[in-house]
């Protein structure tokens, strides 16, 4: 195969864009959607890189014998089933393409605040069955409101720039990211975020440390009560906790695009896990609900694509 770069495996339905670029730069692309865990077990070090979604994960089982395996690239931002550390131990890199869903997300986060905040939702429907309910959908602005983002990266940063013509504040507080202030937000410490938000964003990875972050002790520590909006992971808000705080007037509102009862692979929801919660969340007319869409949009599947291969070819070129 002379004048290969290098072959690639695709284990998920990826935009057909990814497969062209990859092409015109040089690799070999091999399609196998529907392989089982065990062929890619048995098989990985025949390939230099794998392109994946969310459906199997990359961990240390299926990365124990890499072989040539060069990088694992994540067509979204989520690494979460991609055991990161074990791969980097065996010099694989791993690769993402945040930069290419932010917008998608940024605009998704601001239009799930604007249909809590002012009803939309419910609205609809009851215009939809002939009820004229005007003063029962009163809303509220986002103007002279305090916005609270934890997680300032590509999905936060695009939220905190579509805010800038609403004229709210706008604060963010980022573990792992610092001297980021600018025009579009104010850095601040947890305190500060709970001390001053109405309403609060999400935008971190999931990860041992985040996993049910959104907790009752979490949401009674804000001073006011808050909309929340989450784009980011399911796992990160407990539901069961989120219900009591709504029903206890901690959180005013919700938006969620993500939830826990999704199944790993964001597909469908997992019937199994379906719960008294869940009922009890998809009663409430205060929360507002979408099937983990916030960064599927046209363009962004186009631009995950982009962003990815990108940086599989700069990776090979580099070395």
């Amino acid at each position: 195969m002379a004048g290969i770069k290098g072959k690639v495996l695709f284990i998920d339905s990826i935009h057909p864009k990814l497969r062209e670029l990859l092409e015109k730069y040089g690799f070999e692309c091999c399609f196998r959607p529907g392989i089982t865990r065990q062929y890619l077990i048995d098989n990985i070090g025949l390939y230099d890189g794998i392109i994946v979604r969310s459906k199997m994960p990359i961990d240390k089982e299926v990365l124990s014998n890499p072989g040539k395996l060069k990088f694992v690239g994540r067509v979204g931002s989520g690494m979460e089933n991609v055991d990161i550390e074990y791969a980097k131990s065996k010099g694989i890199a791993c690769l993402n393409s945040p930069e290419g869903n932010r917008v998608a997300v940024g605009e998704h986060a601001t239009g799930m605040l604007l249909a809590l905040m002012n009803n939309i939702c419910i609205a609809n429907l009851q215009v939809k069955n002939s009820q004229w309910c005007r003063e029962e959908n009163r809303g509220n602005e986002i103007q002279g409101k305090t916005v609270g983002i934890i997680g300032y990266g590509n999905t936060g940063s695009a939220f905190a720039q579509r805010l800038k013509g609403f004229e709210a504040k706008v604060i963010a507080y980022d573990k792992y990211k610092k001297n980021f202030s600018n025009e579009f937000v104010e850095e601040v410490d947890m305190d500060e975020i709970f001390k001053n938000s109405d309403i609060l964003s999400l935008h971190i990875p999931l990860t041992d440390e985040t996993k049910s972050l959104i907790c009752k002790g979490f949401l009674e520590k804000f001073k006011k009560p808050i909309w929340l909006i989450n784009t980011s992971r399911g796992d990160i808000v407990k539901t069961k906790d989120l219900v009591f705080a709504l029903k206890n007037n901690i959180v005013i509102g919700a938006a969620l695009d993500v939830l826990e009862y999704e199944t790993s692979s964001f597909a469908d929801l997992d019937v199994n896990k379906i719960d008294n919660d869940f009922n009890e969340l998809i009663k409430e007319n205060r929360v507002v609900l979408t099937p983990h869409v916030a960064g599927w949009t046209h363009e962004s599947n186009i631009k995950l694509a982009e962003v990815l291969a990108e940086k599989i070819n700069r990776l090979f070129t580099v070395n």
